[in-house]
């Protein structure tokens, strides 16, 4: 599976890139909205994971344009990740299909990632 993680979290995202890695998932880490857009300009992906609060703009702005970008049939599965709880954003509800809590559960990650 092509994973992007978009995290201004570098150290995090690092680290969910080499365990996601480690599970034969490709993975591509960028760190700013705006990297993200440039990533999907140049790449397909099958999912996102998208933290909500990224310094140059809102996650919640990165998913929208991943699902209006996408090709027909070929929407990437997008997991928000936040520090907040589900309940403080509830404008994501409406453009992800799953939402995790940091510290990031890796379990409910792998079995959120096995559905795609």
């Amino acid at each position: 599976m092509n994973v992007l993680i978009v995290d201004d979290n570098e150290a995090a995202a690092d680290l969910l890139q080499e365990l996601l890695s480690l599970q034969d998932h490709t993975v591509r880490c960028t760190y700013t909205a705006q990297q993200a857009l440039d990533a999907c300009a140049g790449e397909m992906f099958d999912a996102a994971l998208i933290d909500l609060t990224l310094p140059d703009r809102p996650g919640i702005e990165v998913a929208r344009h991943l699902r209006s970008s996408a090709v027909v049939g070929k929407t990437p599965l997008l997991v928000a990740i936040s520090g907040l709880s589900a309940g403080d954003t509830p404008g994501a509800a409406g453009v992800f299909d799953h939402y995790l809590q940091k510290p990031i559960d890796f379990d409910a990650l792998d079995r959120i990632l096995a559905l795609q």
